[in-house]
């Protein structure tokens, strides 16, 4: 019996990595398309649409849920410390704020909407001429288990979006 439940186990496994082998090939081959599509000087020019701005207000928001793993813990303790140690002064003068937001409860609904937080995430706002750019960083949960490189990483896309 127990042979056969990990046989079961192990089928499902495989097809739901072949499935999810193929899709990333779909997702590639759709960005590859979207890409050939545009002309070379759209291509250099092609940011994401926090590069290359200088903005007046940063707002860091950590989403989660009432019970969180590690993990989720762990995104939004460094994205604190690295804010309050690498920009104490954008810190204290309210240039760059931290928000630690439990998207599940009621009072926090109107934030969840406005930033289309789903689960636990890390969404940075770069604030230019009242204009909310708001983008969900994923690269911090790559990194969640090397504090020097998450720190490094974070602290480099906030330096940029400051124009440091």
């Amino acid at each position: 019996m127990i042979t056969i439940l990990i046989a079961l186990i192990a089928i499902a496994g495989f097809f739901g990595l072949k499935a999810l082998s193929n899709r990333r090939a779909e997702d590639a081959a759709v960005l590859d398309l979207g890409n050939s599509v545009l002309s070379d000087s759209q291509k250099e020019n092609k940011s994401s649409p926090q590069e290359g701005i200088t903005v007046e207000k940063i707002e860091v928001a950590h989403f989660h849920g009432a019970h969180q793993c590690w993990s989720c813990i762990t995104v939004g303790e460094y994205a604190l410390k690295t804010i309050k140690e690498k920009f104490p002064e954008e810190y204290e003068n309210g240039t760059i704020i931290f928000k630690d937001i439990n998207g599940e409860l009621a009072e926090n609904k109107d934030i969840v909407i406005k930033y289309q937080a789903r689960g636990s995430s890390l969404f940075i706002n770069a604030i230019k001429d009242g204009v909310d750019n708001i983008e969900e960083d994923v690269t911090v949960w790559r990194l969640v288990t090397n504090e020097n490189q998450y720190t490094s990483y974070l602290q480099n896309k906030i330096s940029s979006l400051l124009g440091k």
